[in-house]
């Protein structure tokens, strides 16, 4: 097939962009070539706001032929969140079919060279990035989150990401030279002269296990990942998540064939209900690399039993906030609550715990006692989610019934602060909205220094749910911080504190427990968003994660330098 974008035409193309990238990921500066306003869309080949609901509305219902061997059934099922039926059939793999035609395109992707494969990444994002608008309906329609959200989450975001991470890779695959001379001098005798080429090789092929909550954000830092490190990539949906990832894995094909490459170097397998067949693609010993996203209890299995592949987790953590002081007490009320009511709380980085000392707090309003600090924030989700049309376009829906029945067993936790309500979609009246829910606990020492059983607030309960947790003290207050940390993970941690004393001895908890920490957030900034080519999400260093998202580590493991001597 002759190639209708030729390598170098896609270097030619994004090299500017690609070293724009890597000032970026230096610097850690603000930096996104993909608009984040939808209205940016719609001009030079982008799909419109229109266009891409359209092309989203003539997917549903219809079989996405992905032209890839191995092909011996088609499965679907998805039903959106929002309570239309997708009705969307995916090709189900032949393995041993499949797998073999992904490793005969790796030797060409091999010899094409990093440069090459980071146009050619490039072009797949920019593709990607002009159907911006089809993404977000596919992300929305399959995860629950609101248009906006999905469009800027599932759509540029995630595409920041993708590129983020080709980037890092990039970076690690250029820092050892291509070919080199080595000579060692003898004395008197002739020198020992040695040529020496050195080349990077992909591990083999990658498996992505993508997530139901994010499939495009958190998917993309993998796939990009190993396939500009000179992987081929299997890509695995979430059953209930397909339609973003296969949209993603058509434009990857076409990209590749168009360049000359074999498409099958990208993959969907679509699996059956109830199939599990991510367990099975993970013992595969032909899968070399595995990302995945979602519970703790199979990124455990995950990292236990896929010895055979280099294994990325993201898994359960339970973020907390210590509440010590505030010198803009209403910032921070405003900061929490949306930060709480975000997605319905359906984030990895959304708090779950906030730890208050049970005599209070000091702020510019005076002081505040515990029950008046969760009163007030109590007050703030009200307010902000007040107004049905506000809370939908906030909250989105649920993305599937456990996180319903999380939500609905939280009264029986503790005392309720705020009792989470019932909200209708006119648009979507088969959406599951619901506001969050806060419960007051008591973080009595006694409740996790193993004297008793552990209290609730120790486990993550994802989705709409957080728990105010009294606490005798500051000081307490970060051993328990520390303690969770430790034994059960974060994503993200926050702090308010008007003192330095406080302030150096919460960074120190998470120095030492290696989790990301966010100070006195009062303005436009959560806790729970972080952004591509500055903010590391995740750190890798505790339970939650054993990777960020993105750094050189995320990569450089995916690949290995094969040196090749002779004698000059």
């Amino acid at each position: 097939m002759a190639a209708e974008a030729s390598p170098h035409d896609l270097i030619a193309k994004h090299r500017p962009t690609l070293d724009q990238a890597l000032e970026a990921i230096r610097t850690r500066a603000y930096w996104s070539p993909h608009p984040e306003h939808p209205k940016a869309y719609g001009e030079h080949g982008s799909l419109s706001m229109s266009d891409g609901k359209s092309a989203f509305d003539a997917l549903v219902g219809t079989r996405f032929d992905l032209d890839q061997p191995g092909t011996d059934d088609w499965v679907g099922g998805e039903v959106s969140p929002y309570g239309i039926e997708l009705g969307v059939t995916y090709p189900h793999p032949d393995i041993d079919a499949l797998l073999p035609a992904m490793r005969a395109g790796m030797r060409a992707w091999r010899e094409a060279g990093a440069e090459t494969r980071a146009a050619v990444c490039l072009e797949i994002l920019a593709r990607i990035s002009a159907r911006t608008h089809e993404f977000a309906h596919a992300v929305m329609h399959t995860s629950g989150q609101a248009f906006m959200m999905a469009f800027q989450a599932g759509g540029p975001h995630a595409q920041d990401r993708g590129l983020e991470a080709v980037a890092y890779a990039y970076v690690e695959q250029v820092r050892t030279p291509d070919a080199a001379e080595w000579t060692k001098p003898q004395g008197k005798r002739d020198p020992l002269v040695l040529g020496k080429r050195f080349t990077p090789v992909g591990r083999g092929i990658a498996l992505v296990v993508g997530c139901n909550t994010f499939p495009t954000w958190n998917g993309y830092p993998g796939l990009f990942a190993s396939l500009a490190t000179g992987n081929a990539v299997l890509v695995k949906p979430h059953p209930r998540a397909v339609l973003p990832l296969a949209l993603t894995v058509q434009v990857a094909r076409e990209v590749l064939a168009e360049a000359g490459f074999d498409p099958n170097l990208v993959a969907l397998a679509a699996e059956a209900p109830g199939e599990g067949l991510a367990k099975t693609l993970a013992l595969r010993p032909e899968i070399k690399i595995i990302d995945y996203t979602g519970s703790t209890a199979f990124g455990d299995w995950l990292e236990t039993h896929a010895r055979q592949a280099q294994v990325y987790t993201e898994k359960a953590g339970v973020n907390t906030v210590v509440i010590d002081s505030t010198d803009r007490y209403q910032g921070m009320l405003s900061n929490l609550a949306f930060s709480l009511s975000l997605y319905s709380g359906q984030m990895c980085t959304t708090p779950q715990n906030l730890l208050v000392p049970r005599d209070g707090i000091t702020t510019d309003e005076g002081p505040k006692s515990y029950d008046e600090v969760v009163a007030d924030i109590a007050a703030a989700v009200g307010g902000l989610l007040g107004d049905d049309t506000r809370a939908n376009a906030l909250l989105g829906a649920l993305v599937n019934p456990d996180v319903k029945a999380r939500l609905e067993g939280a009264s029986g936790l503790g005392e309720v602060a705020l009792a989470s309500r019932e909200i209708t979609n006119p648009e979507f009246p088969g959406a599951v909205v619901r506001t969050p829910a806060i419960v007051k606990l008591d973080g009595a020492r006694k409740f996790w220094d193993g004297a008793e059983s552990e209290a609730a607030y120790l486990a993550e309960c994802f989705g709409p749910v957080s728990f105010a947790v009294a606490v005798d003290s500051t000081a307490d207050a970060l051993d328990l911080l520390r303690r969770t940390v430790r034994d059960k993970g974060a994503m993200t941690v926050g702090a308010y504190t008007t003192s330095d004393e406080v302030a150096e001895a919460v960074e120190e908890v998470c120095l030492d427990e290696c989790a990301q920490l966010s100070l006195n957030l009062t303005g436009g900034v959560y806790v729970n968003q972080t952004a591509a080519f500055s903010d590391f999400h995740g750190s890798g260093g505790n339970p939650a994660a054993n990777a960020a998202l993105c750094d050189g580590a995320f990569v450089s493991n995916r690949f290995r330098v094969v040196e090749v001597r002779t004698e000059a």
